[in-house]
């Protein structure tokens, strides 16, 4: 009996055991499939991390002043009233994926031109984002005479500033050569559709790092700085303007076309020739860099046919294709220097006409220089000088007035004297000056007959009246002055009837 029950014992304990271990087992079943649900969020979320837009990209923009930098930006950002600032101005645009639902921001640098913000660059290209930085060199068609030396100022200006940055040489050996791959790789929109196709490798390998680099033309990316770098020349509707007023022509045109293109292969820079006014390859513009930045797909190809829309895409041009643009030229040729081909007009400046000044003279001077003349004159001449308004000869004293009257009487000659009475005087005719005169007299011996009889009494002037007397005085004056220029022509008229009689 007690064999028996220790058995029933033995086996009730080992059920038990069995039950805890199964239990135990199911515990950690769950608890396996719980670790694995969160390996499964978190792999999601990694996943779907990737496959969002960064928010790290950024675009450096480097040019001259009154380049087009600040208007070509506030294009790409959609802003139609863009403000200019100093420095080095920060901005950002909105770059949206329609297909994948996603959006984010690409930051954009702008240096100003003046060449003492170089220092400025450290803030917006350095070490942590140089692979994540592409640059973008501006130029204007309003000035093309300058175009290559400002291409070649701002690459040297960035050259300077990578070699100050202690990026790792065996970094920058690896952005260089994926400049390159990327460079020979490009395969013309259409052409990846062909199997038969002679073109590059596909674009499948292009992330494939392991691949060899394969010899350059010549030409090609002697300068590689390890950057995807962009020449924009904007404002090409002014070649309108040059070809009107300065006599450009097509192998201007094309001279200077076919010299930043030279420019280009040496960097490896794609080309756009754009103008915010006329709204020339601005969106082109904006598909082509969120294509270089965030692998968006883009379709257009090469544009050359027209002169002020030219786009080349980075890894299209050879110096094959540019030698197609030295038919046109005809009284240069492309190995010319630059600026004596595209010659700086000289400006022309008109005199600028200045009135003189007139420095007033200190007034103490003015008065102690009348006090001198008046000391001079005893006190009892009028003033003279530049600054004394003389008196007329028509306003005369009173005094004066009077004895040139009682001279003009006493002086006239006598009726026998003037010849003989018999012979008549000649009087002046009509529309001469001596009719004009007697006019005069008869109007002034009027005014004074009218005024004869209202004279005031003397010392009766009042205070801002004029003086009467005096107004009759000039009056007399005038009077006597015609009456003494009537009298010489009447005697020489006498005389020459009494002449003619002997």
């Amino acid at each position: 009996m007690l064999e028996q029950n220790f058995g029933h014992d033995n086996m009730a304990l080992n059920g038990e055991r069995s039950a805890l271990s199964g239990l135990s087992d199911l515990r950690k079943e769950k608890a396996g499939e719980k670790e694995n649900l969160w390996k499964k969020i978190l792999a999601e979320v990694q996943s779907s991390d990737r496959n969002k837009l960064p928010a790290y990209k950024s675009i450096l923009v480097l040019g001259d002043n009154e380049s087009g930098k600040t208007t070509l930006i506030a294009k790409l950002q959609g802003n139609e009233d863009p403000k200019k600032g100093s420095g080095l101005e920060y901005a950002y645009i909105d770059v949206r994926d329609e297909y994948r639902d996603d959006h984010t921001r690409l930051s954009v640098w702008v240096l100003d031109g003046d060449p003492h913000h170089a220092e400025l660059l450290e803030f917006a290209l350095n070490e942590d984002n140089f692979e994540d930085t592409l640059v973008m060199l501006t130029v204007s068609m309003t000035t093309p005479w300058g175009i290559m030396d400002q291409l070649h100022t701002w690459a040297s200006t960035l050259q300077d500033h990578l070699d100050k940055l202690n990026i790792d040489p065996d970094v920058l050996k690896e952005k260089q050569n994926r400049i390159i791959r990327l460079w020979q790789d490009y395969i013309e929109p259409g052409d990846e559709l062909d199997a038969s196709s002679p073109m590059k490798r596909s674009s499948r390998n292009l992330e494939n790092e392991e691949d060899p680099v394969l010899p350059l033309p010549d030409n090609v990316l002697t300068r590689n700085l390890g950057l995807n770098v962009l020449v924009v020349v904007t404002k090409t509707d002014y070649m309108t303007t040059l070809e009107k007023d300065m006599d450009y022509k097509e192998e201007h045109f094309d001279f200077i076309q076919q010299s930043i293109r030279k420019f280009c292969l040496q960097y490896g820079a794609s080309l756009f020739y754009t103008s915010v006014k006329e709204d020339k390859n601005c969106d082109l513009l904006y598909k082509y860099l969120v294509h270089k930045i965030y692998n968006f797909p883009f379709r257009t190809p090469a544009l050359v046919v027209e002169k002020d829309a030219v786009f080349i895409p980075s890894g299209w041009d050879n110096e094959k294709k540019i030698s197609i643009l030295y038919e046109n030229m005809h009284s240069m040729t492309p190995d010319d220097y630059y600026t004596d081909a595209i010659i700086k007009p000289q400006l022309v400046r008109k005199p600028v006409t200045r009135e003189s000044e007139v420095q007033a003279e200190d007034e103490q001077a003015f008065l102690a220089r009348h006090l001198q003349q008046l000391q001079a004159g005893g006190g009892g001449g009028p003033p003279t000088g530049p600054g004394v308004r003389q008196e007329s000869p028509l306003r005369q004293p009173p005094a004066v007035v009077k004895s040139n009257v009682q001279r003009g009487v006493s002086s006239s000659p006598a009726p026998n004297q003037m010849g003989s009475p018999n012979k008549k005087i000649e009087t002046a005719k009509p529309g001469t000056a001596g009719a004009n005169e007697g006019v005069l007299a008869n109007f002034f011996n009027s005014l004074l007959s009218k005024k004869t009889g209202s004279t005031p009494p003397p010392g009766t002037i009042k205070t801002g009246v004029p003086d009467k007397a005096a107004m009759r005085s000039d009056a007399a004056a005038e009077l006597d002055r015609l009456t003494r220029s009537k009298k010489p022509s009447t005697t020489v008229s006498a005389e020459t009837n009494n002449s003619s009689e002997c």
